[in-house]
């Protein structure tokens, strides 16, 4: 979703939007060194990224 706005966002916006956007950058690569599957959102759907990510044809335990 895109939502576009005539008013630029406080700095406080600012600096939340920079730390969420850096820990998006950074949590796949610490969560394939941790040997741990992550999860997208991509084409309105969770993806499930990673060795031991559950398959979705699998039923939950």
């Amino acid at each position: 979703m895109n939502i576009k706005q005539k008013n630029k966002p406080s700095l406080e916006a600012q600096q939340q939007l920079e730390a969420l956007r850096t820990a998006m950058v950074k949590s796949p690569e610490k969560k394939r060194r941790l040997d741990q599957y992550a999860v997208f959102w991509e084409n309105d759907r969770s993806v499930l990224v990673g060795e031991d990510a559950p398959r979705r044809d699998e039923k939950p335990q």
